[in-house]
Order: structure tokens, then C-alpha cells, then sequence
């Protein structure tokens, strides 16, 4: 029986869990065009960092103009991986779950290149 305004029909329970589809390839490429500059990465870490930084933060942290942060917040948000949050007039920054992820990977890929550093300096 379907609901109508006087019956409405009961709510069904969704799962807790989301079942995660695999990303196409033009998500993939929208995450990894955001990531594709050494101060977007720059930018991620300082977010994970400080959760909730301005932008006015972000360039005074990285010693850089506050419209060429402003522009590369822009793509980063576009391409998923920052949250902004309004707060009156001030605009905070966080990581979307995407950002989380690719941090993460960027983390175990800075270090993974670190260890293959060393090892090249032990066996010469």
C-alpha cells in the first residue's frame, strides 16, 4: 500500500554502512588535478594540520600572496577535497573525506620515497 497525506507510508531503515562504489576515471582525475601543484599539497597538509584555518591563516603560514591561496583553495574545493564553512564573515577550512585520504596517501608516499632514499645512500 503506498503512503498518501492521512497514511503515509512508513520509513524504511537504510544501512548504516554506504556501500562504496569504485571511482570513475574522470573523479579520479578531478581528485588528482587538485592535487596536481606543490602548494595545493602544501596547502592540504597545513588543513590537516590546523582543521578550521582561514584563508588570511593559510597564506601567513605559507608565506604567500592571500590571492594566489585564495585561487588554489578554489581548485582544491572544486575538486573535493577541502570543505569551506561559512561562519559570518569568516570562511574556515577543513579536509572532505576525499582530502583525508589523499593526505594519507601523500604521507605514506613522501615517506615511502624517504625510505628508498636511504636505501640508495646505504648500498652505494
Amino acid at each position: 500500500m503506498s503512503g498518501n497525506r492521512f497514511y503515509p507510508r512508513p520509513k524504511q531503515k537504510r544501512s548504516s554502512v554506504r556501500a562504496r562504489l569504485p571511482k570513475t576515471a574522470k573523479q579520479m582525475e578531478r581528485h588528482l588535478k587538485g592535487v596536481a601543484n606543490h602548494r595545493r599539497i602544501e596547502i592540504l597538509f597545513l588543513v590537516a594540520r590546523e582543521r578550521g584555518i582561514s584563508v588570511e591563516g593559510i597564506s601567513d603560514n605559507l608565506h604567500c600572496n592571500f590571492k594566489t591561496i585564495s585561487e588554489h583553495i578554489r581548485k582544491l574545493v572544486q575538486a573535493g577535497l577541502i570543505e569551506k564553512k561559512h561562519q559570518g564573515r569568516l570562511v574556515t577550512h577543513r579536509l572532505s573525506p576525499y582530502g583525508r585520504v589523499f593526505v594519507s596517501f601523500l604521507m605514506t608516499f613522501s615517506h615511502s620515497a624517504e625510505c628508498e632514499n636511504v636505501v640508495r645512500e646505504r648500498v652505494s
